[in-house]
């Protein structure tokens, strides 16, 4: 120990405590710095320990489909099957990478797809291995409606939060979406936080909810002009429901992540015990897992063109811009 200080071995920690730490860094340092520091490092990025939770919501924003399909094929492919969140928006219409995403979703609990292309016929196709989610946000997605929104309520039965935001500016080439509203009301009575931002509905329409979805917390309604509800009448018969709207705020008070999370500090989901089973011990030489590494990150084509999708388009995500109250 130099100068008296205590030598600290960062690269003996457990693989699962240096995912923790791992987290704190961007997909792309995670991808493309990390696994060069030390073998132990590329182990963990390389093992499912860092993509338990797959966020890459903002990345896919700038890429083309084919890029973003290989991204999540090879991160849900990291994780072992054992995924429990995954964040990606504009999800292409071919089918096949919801599919892929649904056949490992065993453990998935948190699904966040906005701004993607997919139909009524792919979610009714799919649903039924979801059946574990219980945070969904299917916001901007022009292409489903009342048929997809039913089946998810048949057969995703713990769902607490929805999210199913339109956008104004494309909004106003929809029909009435009353029948997605009816269909949210009797397939979804979990519901504890809904948000119908700009949506066509009307006041009936909201109405049901409010009567059928009993353990309603959080209902937003802005920019959904065509509601009218007195506010006698939700004190009345509904104080325990915070209305956001149909007049326009900023931004939410509540941290929504933190208050619908099904998961405490206290998970064991991501315990050693569970995943030495897959991987072996850390401290031991795997040949396999070499050849794999090697043929995974060494090869500097594969890389070169990893950290290109990484650096193109980087001029911050795409965004929307709320009007003005009316």
């Amino acid at each position: 120990m130099e100068g008296g200080g205590e030598l600290r071995r960062w690269d003996e920690l457990i693989p699962d405590a240096l995912a923790l730490i791992f987290k704190n860094l961007n997909l792309q340092q995670i991808l493309t710095v990390i696994p060069r520091v030390c073998k132990s490092w590329g182990k963990v990025v390389a093992g499912p320990y860092c993509w338990q939770e797959i966020d890459i919501e903002e990345w896919s924003l700038n890429v083309e489909p084919d890029q973003l399909d290989r991204m999540i094929r090879m991160l849900i492919t990291q994780s072992g099957g054992c995924f429990r969140k995954l964040c990606a928006s504009g999800i292409p219409n071919n089918g096949q990478l919801i599919s892929f995403v649904a056949d490992h979703a065993r453990s998935l609990h948190t699904l966040k797809l906005p701004r993607s292309d997919i139909s009524n016929s792919m979610v009714e196709s799919i649903v039924k291995k979801l059946s574990n989610i219980s945070f969904l946000d299917v916001s901007y997605c022009h292409y489903i409606g009342a048929p997809a929104l039913e089946a998810i309520g048949n057969h995703c039965k713990s769902l607490a939060v929805l999210q199913r935001v339109m956008h104004p500016l494309t909004v106003e080439q929809m029909v009435c979406q009353d029948e997605e509203a009816h269909a949210i009301a009797t397939t979804m009575p979990k519901l504890k936080h809904l948000e119908l931002a700009y949506a066509l509905v009307s006041t009936d329409a909201v109405r049901e909810i409010l009567f059928k979805c009993r353990q309603l917390e959080y209902l937003d309604l802005r920019g959904c002009w065509d509601v009218k509800l007195d506010e006698e009448f939700l004190k009345e018969k509904f104080s325990g429901v915070k209305v956001l709207g149909p007049h326009v705020e900023d931004s939410y008070e509540r941290n929504i992540w933190e208050d619908c999370s099904d998961f405490s500090d206290s998970s064991s989901y991501l315990a050693w015990e569970f995943m030495a089973g897959q991987v072996g011990d850390a401290d031991d030489d795997n040949d396999s897992f070499d050849e794999a590494w090697d043929e995974m990150w060494d090869d500097e084509q594969r890389l070169e063109e990893l950290e290109l999708r990484f650096y193109e388009g980087f001029n911050g995500p795409i965004g929307y811009a709320w009007p003005q109250d009316a």
